[in-house]
């Protein structure tokens, strides 16, 4: 997320956004405290970089019986993003599952795993 001014107008949202800030944080240590010991040299900011451009997709495949198939996928890992995450003893979870939905209906309305 990009450090910007965020101005809420609820005392839940404002909550919200501290606890969220927080957890960022706290993933942010983790990651320098991991990467002192498995990979000195890099940076917090320089993995992040470098992982942002691993991105999330909807892939969406119309069927011939008028529903649509949704294959949520995770962009193919670079050799960097594999060397990367081999270095910090971590690995990418499995390609999530298809789901199928009518076409037309909104697309959170009714997800049916397959």
């Amino acid at each position: 997320m990009a450090i910007r001014p965020i101005y809420h107008q609820k005392d839940s949202r404002i909550e919200a956004h501290v606890f969220v800030s927080f957890l960022a944080y706290c993933l942010y240590v983790t990651l320098r405290q991991r990467l002192r010991t498995l990979a000195p040299g890099l940076t917090p900011r320089a993995v992040i970089e470098k992982m942002s451009s691993l991105q999330m997709v909807d892939v969406r495949v119309p069927t011939t019986d008028g529903r649509l198939l949704i294959l949520p996928r995770y962009t193919q890992p670079e050799k960097e993003h594999v060397l990367l995450l081999h270095q910090l003893r971590l690995q990418l979870p499995a390609q999530p599952v298809p789901k199928i939905v009518q076409q037309g209906a909104g697309y959170l309305a009714d997800l049916k795993p397959l």
